[in-house]
């Protein structure tokens, strides 16, 4: 069972950018809006060196981490080649204009 929660409003994020969201306890989660008004929600860490990719730049359906370039496509969630490794992924609609997003892990 889903547990939705309202996070902002889609206008709220950047086009191209993210917003946090704070877990006490837990990595964060970094919810991207795409150019195409597409969301997704990863975990705020890259796997390689754990650089926030909140602060990464968003090109398509893809983030680069702010600390190396390495690529994470956002709707799997998966580093592009050459490079290898994987974040977690969250459930996130957009309802109405609002930003909701489930803090459950999607099973990779």
């Amino acid at each position: 069972m889903m547990h939705w929660q309202a996070i902002c409003r889609l206008d709220e994020i950047p086009l191209r950018g993210s917003r946090v969201v704070k877990r006490e306890g837990e990595v964060d989660i970094a919810v991207f809006r795409c150019a195409d008004d597409r969301v997704f929600a990863l975990a705020d860490r890259c796997p390689h060196k754990g650089g926030p990719l909140s602060q990464g730049i968003v090109s398509g359906h893809k983030v680069s981490c702010p600390l190396h370039g390495m690529q994470l496509g956002l709707e799997e969630g998966r580093a592009l080649e050459p490079d290898e490794g994987c974040v977690g992924r969250f459930p996130v609609r957009v309802v109405d204009g609002r930003v909701e997003l489930d803090t459950t892990p999607i099973a990779p």
